[in-house]
């Protein structure tokens, strides 16, 4: 509840950084453990799915572990 609210305060005060794009574009279907559980926690549970993730190192590395299976695209 309260990292939406700060989520929301950042986003209308315009000091947010850039967030990111993410769609799954491929299954996560016999894939090893460790992809389908990054794939869940990046928030996508459903093909073509999109969700804006904050742009952030950790959000960066969990999308080049599966980059085979996503589109992203900068989005500010």
């Amino acid at each position: 509840m309260l990292k939406t609210f700060i989520y929301e305060v950042e986003r209308e005060r315009g000091i947010m950084g850039k967030e990111l794009k993410v769609t799954l574009i491929k299954s996560g279907i016999g894939r090893p453990k460790k992809h389908r559980l990054t794939i869940k926690s990046l928030g996508l549970n459903k093909l073509h799915k999109t969700v804006v993730l904050k742009d952030t190192p950790q959000v960066r590395g969990m999308i080049n572990k599966i980059s085979h299976l996503v589109r992203v695209v900068e989005w500010t």
